[in-house]
Formats: C-alpha cells, sequence, structure tokens
C-alpha cells in the first residue's frame, strides 16, 4: 500500500466516516483464540504478524505489520473507536490492484515496542485485512529491528543495535527502493529476480516479466484466482506451480504463486524485469523472521531442516 507524502484538503469524491455514536465507544483489545502477535502459515490458514499498536493512548490495537506499505492505515471500525470525527482531508491509496481516494484521520501518537510515531495523518481504508484493525506501514522503520517469532508467538519492535545473525540463522542481503521497499535478490527456477518482502500480503505473486522467463509454453488450463486489494478493485490471475525459489541460502520447494499484471507493479515501475513479491504465504513457514533495517538485512531461522512442502 502506498500513500503520498502529504493528503490533500477540501472536498472529494469519497464515503465520509459515519458519525461518531453518542456513547463512548470501548477501547479495543487484543482477545480471542487467535494468535497475538505471530500466526504461523498453516495449511487451512495464512500466516500473519499481528502488531499491538497503542493510538493516542487507547488500544492496543491490532494492526497486521506491512513491510509493503509506506504508510499505516486504520479501518473504519477502528477510527470511530477512536472517536475520530468526519475526515476534512482525503489521500490517494494505492494498493495491490488499484488506487483509491480515502479520508484521512489526524492522531497524536502511535506506540509499539520503543517505536513512537506522531503526530500523523492515517488513510481509513476498507476492512481487508483478515480481522485486523488497520496495517502498521514501515513509515517509522529506518532504524529498527523486527524480530518476529512464529514458534512462540512473539514480535519485538525495537532500536537496531547491529545484532548478528545467530547460530542456525541464514543473512539474507537486501536493498530499498521506493523510499524503504524492501527487496531480495532471488532465483525462481533458476531466473533470476528481485523478490520484494511483503509481510502484508497474503500470498506470493510473479509479475508478468517472471512468469515469461519461466514459462516458454503457457499451460492450456491454468487455475484463474482473484486478487483483491486494499481499494477492494479486483484483479485476475493464474495460480501455478511454481519451481523452486532460492532466496540466500532458503530453498522453497513445492509453493504456489499468482502471476498477473497487478497494479501496484506498474506503480513500483517493476514491470520490465521479473519480479516476486514476496508474502506471508512463504514468509509464515519460517521459525524466525528477523527484519534488521538499519543493516539492510533479513535473518531467517527454519523449523526443520528443509522448508515444507504442500500434500
Amino acid at each position: 500500500m502506498v500513500v503520498p507524502e502529504a493528503p490533500t484538503q477540501g472536498s472529494a469524491p469519497v464515503q465520509p466516516l459515519p458519525a461518531v455514536p453518542a456513547e463512548p465507544v470501548p477501547e479495543v483489545t487484543v482477545e480471542g483464540k487467535e494468535p497475538r502477535f505471530v500466526a504461523p502459515t498453516r495449511r487451512d490458514r495464512i500466516g500473519r504478524i499481528w502488531a499491538p499498536v497503542m493510538i493516542d493512548g487507547k488500544g492496543p490495537f491490532r494492526l497486521v505489520l506491512d513491510t509493503g506499505a509506506n504508510h499505516s492505515a486504520l479501518t473504519t471500525a477502528s477510527a470511530l473507536a477512536l472517536g475520530a470525527p468526519n475526515a476534512e482531508a482525503t489521500t490517494v491509496v494505492t494498493g495491490l490492484t488499484g488506487s483509491a481516494v480515502v479520508p484521512v484521520i489526524s492522531v497524536s501518537s502511535m506506540e509499539v515496542g520503543d517505536l513512537l510515531l506522531g503526530p500523523t495523518t492515517l488513510p481509513v481504508v476498507a476492512d481487508v485485512f483478515g480481522g485486523a484493525q488497520g496495517v502498521l506501514g514501515r513509515e517509522g522503520f529506518a532504524s529498527r529491528r523486527i524480530f518476529a517469532d512464529f514458534a512462540h508467538d512473539k514480535l519485538v519492535i525495537a532500536r537496531s543495535h547491529d545484532q548478528r545473525a545467530g547460530v542456525g540463522f541464514s543473512v539474507v542481503r537486501l536493498y530499498e527502493i521506493g523510499g524503504g521497499l524492501l527487496i531480495a535478490e532471488a532465483r525462481v527456477g533458476g531466473i533470476r529476480c528481485k523478490a520484494v518482502i511483503d509481510t502484508g500480503s497474503q500470498e506470493s505473486i510473479g509479475n508478468p516479466a517472471l512468469r515469461t522467463a519461466l514459462i516458454r509454453r503457457p499451460p492450456r488450463r491454468p487455475a484463474h484466482t482473484d486478487v483483491t486489494g486494499v481499494t477492494l478493485e479486483v484483479q485476475t490471475g493464474d495460480y501455478l506451480a511454481a519451481p523452486n525459489i532460492e532466496i540466500g541460502d532458503l530453498v522453497v520447494r513445492g509453493a504456489h504463486l499468482t502471476f498477473g499484471d497487478m497494479y501496484l507493479f506498474e506503480h513500483w515501475k517493476l514491470m520490465d524485469v521479473p519480479v516476486l513479491l514476496l508474502g506471508m504465504d512463504v514468509l509464515g513457514h519460517l521459525d524466525v523472521l528477523i527484519i534488521d533495517y538499519k543493516m539492510h538485512e533479513m535473518q531467517i531461522r527454519l523449523a526443520h531442516d528443509r522448508f515444507p512442502t504442500p500434500d
């Protein structure tokens, strides 16, 4: 998800926030059977990284940690829980499948771990986050280290102290484009490509250039799937079995990829070279995932000797 740096003032063709109820809205809490912080990928469920974020002293709000988003955002229900008035400004939000003009609200502070943001504005978007109350984007991650332990349901967002990878970890070098978008060098079926590390995406998606490089003879009847982005626009992709995906020492076997001409690839100007958006269907199989923005590296550890393969 991409948000321009400054929202626009005045009227725009968007739906206003519903009126704030007269009765106080109770603070949002993290509860229920779902993991509180980190949900590993299972055969019947896509993994997620949940960040418990205090906003203006209320919460914690359960936001999806999204390394693919340059800015945080809230759902309408979360904006109402904050007692936010009708928005007077709008901004353009760009998602995987399209862009839309949405209202924004102003907040004084956002806090998770030792990360403190604000004052800032937050776009108010549709509820497409699988039970989360918004997304925590990467706007404050420049000097931070994200530690996600899927085995022990633990998330730590803290200042990086240049910690080296521990025993049993593999290191993947990262570089940034587009204001902090994390890219790794990868190979898919021996084809070199750029891998976008996107913890906010449920599925891994390849651009048309990657598909063209991989498939000389397209399958006659590929399985089609609909992809819905944060703007609720829908694009269709082809769901295909993927050859081995290699990222550093990690080899992913038996994965499936969705290939499509997604709007966000064009926005990122990543249409002409093979690109893989690496989502939680792959990342959620890890035992521990560490992303160190200061060191520009990803430290990963597998739960088993080899990557799990689907039946």
